[in-house]
């Protein structure tokens, strides 16, 4: 071995090549820019909880047991979603879950420094409140953290993911933009009066605008990501019929959640129709843009 060429291969052994350390960077540069991202959406999807009075009530109040398992449901939610939509091309499970904590980390951050800013939280708040309003405000800030991401970056990104998502993935589409849509109405008393107000001919005819409206949005008026499907029938009970259903199950569970079901039978049956239009629409909304 000549004495010329024994420094080369120390370097080649010892120091990374200058194309894998640019590789490296562009990589960092590109998961700061998601982040940024997040902290966008984050910003623009929880403003209108942050600016309800009903939840901030519900952060100081809501029984902790049901707030426990809303954060587990929603975590898991966020998981999902940053499997199809987030900050990176990921790869495996663990990736997906590094993604999804950054995600719900900025949606908790984004929460607090609102709550702070609106002076609705001080160093006079209790702890136990503080916590609870953050908490509840966090959800749904770090799930329009993850789908602003993939609303607002380039389009120059291959949509694999979603299209080997099959049937279950879609379903599961559907649920995440469900839960998303019926988290900023359930709190309001609002939904509750137009519950009260309604027959059970308003609530029949409000269950067949909600089926018919989510099938139109994914499948029928030509909007930009739809569903080409070789049967609408077949396409209407697979997945516009199972849609539906999974709003309103989503429905129920977000009316448990915030204590909305203790009413007579009439009434939770109402509440829950009610409901179920605009998690029928985020459900659709879910399949259009993600």
């Amino acid at each position: 071995m000549s004495e010329g060429t024994a420094p080369s291969l120390g370097r080649s052994a010892g120091m990374p090549s200058p194309r894998r350390g640019e590789a490296a960077l562009r990589a960092d540069e590109t998961y700061a820019l998601g982040l940024a991202r997040a902290a966008a959406g984050a910003l623009i999807f929880s403003f209108p909880l942050l600016m309800t009075m009903e939840m901030w009530a519900l952060g100081a109040h809501m029984d902790r047991l049901r707030l426990a398992a809303f954060l587990v449901v929603s975590a898991g939610v966020v998981l999902g979603l940053s499997h199809f939509a987030g900050f990176r091309d990921t790869r495996t499970l663990g990736d997906d879950a590094l993604d999804a904590l950054a995600a719900l980390l900025i949606g908790a951050l984004v929460a607090a420094v609102l709550l702070v800013l609106m002076g609705l939280l001080t160093i006079h708040t209790a702890a136990r409140e503080a916590v609870g309003m953050i908490a509840v405000q966090a959800a749904p800030a770090a799930i329009g953290a993850v789908l602003a991401n993939k609303q607002l970056k380039a389009r120059d990104q291959e949509r694999s993911k979603e299209d080997r998502a099959g049937y279950l993935g879609q379903l599961f589409l559907m649920a995440s933009g469900a839960l998303f849509f019926a988290f900023n109405v359930a709190p309001t008393d609002e939904m509750i009066l137009i519950s009260f107000r309604m027959t059970p001919w308003h609530a029949l005819a409000l269950i067949a605008v909600s089926l018919l409206t989510l099938h139109a949005l994914v499948f029928s008026v030509g909007f930009a990501g739809q569903e080409q499907h070789e049967s609408q029938r077949l396409a209407f009970l697979h997945y516009s019929l199972a849609g539906y259903g999974v709003a309103l199950l989503v429905s129920v569970y977000i009316l448990w959640t915030f204590g909305r079901l203790d009413g007579g039978l009439s009434d939770t049956a109402r509440a829950i129709v009610v409901l179920g239009f605009p998690a029928a629409i985020g459900a659709a909304a879910a399949r259009l843009v993600v």
